[in-house]
């Protein structure tokens, strides 16, 4: 699942919400969210901002966490 669209369901708030808190249109979060668009480094300082979390944070693997 797409990180963003986990760390925004945590938070349980909508795309609307988050694009709103990003300055971006809810269809752009929609895109990123279902890996139709790729955001800019300066969208994903956005939305990282909005969800109050690091670009590291969106962009990391979360299966580095799993042990084979």
């Amino acid at each position: 699942m797409n990180k963003i669209k986990v760390l925004r369901e945590q938070r349980k708030i909508t795309q609307q919400q988050l694009a709103r808190m990003a300055g971006v249109a809810q269809s752009t979060i929609h895109y990123i969210e279902t890996g139709q668009k790729s955001p800019t480094l300066k969208l994903l300082e956005k939305i990282a901002l909005a969800l109050d979390v690091s670009v590291v944070d969106l962009i990391e693997n979360t299966q580095n966490n799993i042990s084979p």
